[in-house]
């Protein structure tokens, strides 16, 4: 599975002008279930985001996970995670999973990570979504398990 997670301090999802998923403080997670990816990435995953440290602590430094600030994350299904573009100008999406599996496992992340004690917001599958949020930091990571 493949994530783009960015730190926010606040993030929205919005699908035919209505707001599915919004949240304050914490994690606006982007995420793609690739072609042979299974339960167990979607476990690894989860695991190591609700642990990540990259909240800042009382002296300023990143030491401060998901977990420990008590923040929410709003999970986003992107297929386009996936693009390859090393051939051409348009991008390939060969290597994400089929539909169905891709849902699957993106819900079942979106599962594990409230699993993990993080509350969680959600857009939906497939959908034509607008993404809103601010940046803290700003913050973006790059996560491939």
């Amino acid at each position: 599975m493949r994530a783009l997670i960015q730190r926010v301090s606040e993030a929205r999802v919005k699908v035919d002008g209505e707001t599915l998923g919004e949240i304050d403080q914490g994690l606006l997670i982007l995420i793609c279930a690739m072609q042979g990816d299974t339960e167990a990435n979607a476990d690894k995953l989860a695991a190591k985001i609700a642990k990540l440290r990259i909240f800042q602590d009382e002296a300023g430094k990143m030491n401060r996970s998901l977990l420990d600030i008590g923040g929410a994350a709003l999970v986003v299904s992107q297929f386009t995670l996936a693009a390859d573009t090393s051939r051409g100008n348009r991008p390939g999406f060969s290597t994400a999973a089929p539909p169905a599996e891709g849902e699957r496992l993106y819900e079942y992340f979106a599962g594990q990570m409230a699993a993990q004690g993080v509350p969680v917001a959600k857009g939906r599958f497939g959908a034509d979504m607008k993404v809103g949020l601010i940046n803290d930091g700003p913050i973006t990571i790059w996560m491939e398990v």
